[in-house]
């Protein structure tokens, strides 16, 4: 016990060392080195942020059990949300600085009234390759020709079901047969492949893996699982997260010849095949295996602010400076120092250690260790029941 405890307290500082920031001197070499790309959108780690992710609006006409609660959350109010206007102007700000992908999120973007004018604008903008929308696929089958003439490029489709009676539970409102007829509406229109977004959560939907996977035999479809990130108060709570090795593992065994396609610079889906399937699946692991040292994304909130990790809870308000009609110059300046703070992994939280977790729920699983401190001799637990950095702070 005293050897693996010490072997996690090394394994504690390995990641507080790698998660320092460059120093100052050497940005300015990284960016050299990565010109003529904006060094506004170039990290200390030399991350070169192409792909800007703007979410339209806070609200959503579902209630997905992991995302929000069933009576709804309470939004900013209409007047401190960017306006048409504002969120172009910040788009043609980052297209113009080296973003040549634009992904348009919510809540549920399409709700918004707004939303094909701004991809009609977007198309416009010099430079800009890709516009793309995630969505719950409730309103598409309705939408979807003018979003296509409006000059939507991909689409990404959440659902985390197959089974109507399950997917009425998750979301707590009715529609499945809305969204599979949104999916088969975009193959319809050309869209190839049609990605389709499925958080797995252990004990809710990790039984239906095989069925999602089948799938992709006779549509054009990227069936992506996305492993549960564990958020709870901002703690972590691993109970419910599927791993993507788990999930692999089933998946081959039911298809043992799955090959996988190779890994873009900047991807961050491990994408598979099954050989003679149209489609493939793909693995957002976030959480077992991150995919810090590509990530060329930035996010801007549905009120303006600025996030440099999707795990940070660090956030730099364009909407204030845009308002007080600061110049291009200034905007930039705040959007380099924020990107020049981005951590080289996962940040936002001490217990942001994941590989670890997974090394230490791997050891309780297979030997049900069970550890008594001596200070503590009534505190007994299993390894695997407590987030990573009680563990850590108690060894």
């Amino acid at each position: 016990i005293n050897a693996y405890g010490c072997s996690l307290f090394i394994l504690s500082f390995v990641v507080y060392f790698q998660e320092l920031a460059v120093p100052v001197g050497q940005r300015q070499r990284l960016n050299e080195e990565v010109l003529p790309f904006s060094a506004f959108l170039t990290d200390n780690f030399g991350r070169q942020h192409s792909y800007l992710r703007i979410s339209l609006t806070e609200k959503c006409n579902l209630r997905c059990q992991y995302c929000m609660p069933e009576e709804g959350v309470k939004l900013t109010p209409r007047a401190q949300l960017l306006s048409t206007s504002e969120v172009l102007t910040v788009a043609q700000l980052f297209v113009r600085e080296g973003v040549e992908k634009i992904r348009l999120t919510g809540g549920e973007p399409l709700i918004r009234p707004d939303v094909l004018d701004i991809i009609t604008e977007l198309r416009k903008l010099e430079g800009l390759k890709t516009i793309a929308v995630t969505t719950n696929g409730m309103n598409l089958v309705r939408l979807l020709p003018k979003l296509k003439e409006a000059g939507l490029d991909l689409l990404n489709i959440s659902l985390d079901t197959l089974v109507p009676a399950k997917f009425e539970f998750i979301v707590r409102r009715k529609g499945f047969h809305k969204v599979m007829e949104g999916i088969d509406k975009a193959i319809e229109m050309g869209y190839n492949p049609v990605k389709v977004n499925c958080v797995v959560m252990r004990g809710l939907n990790e039984d239906e893996l095989l069925d999602f996977v089948a799938l992709t035999e006779k549509k054009p479809l990227e069936v992506r699982f996305i492993e549960y990130m564990p958020f709870d108060g901002n703690k972590w709570n691993f109970k419910k997260m599927v791993s993507y090795q788990e999930m692999l593992d089933r998946i081959r065994q039911q298809w043992p010849s799955l090959e996988q396609l190779p890994l873009g610079k900047t991807d961050t889906a491990k994408t598979f095949k099954v050989p003679g399937f149209q489609g493939q699946v793909g693995f957002i692991t976030s959480m077992s295996d991150q995919f810090c040292g590509s990530c060329n994304r930035l996010r801007i909130t549905a009120d303006g602010n600025l996030k440099v990790c999707l795990f940070g809870n660090t956030e730099v308000s364009l909407r204030d400076v845009l308002r007080s009609g600061a110049s291009d110059q200034k905007l930039l300046d705040i959007i380099g120092a924020a990107v020049g703070r981005k951590k080289k992994q996962h940040a936002g939280s001490k217990s942001t250690l994941p590989w670890v977790y997974s090394l230490v729920h791997t050891v309780a699983k297979h030997f049900a260790m069970e550890y008594f401190f001596v200070n503590k001799k009534e505190c007994v637990f299993l390894i695997g029941q407590v987030p990573p950095h009680f563990i850590l702070s108690e060894i």
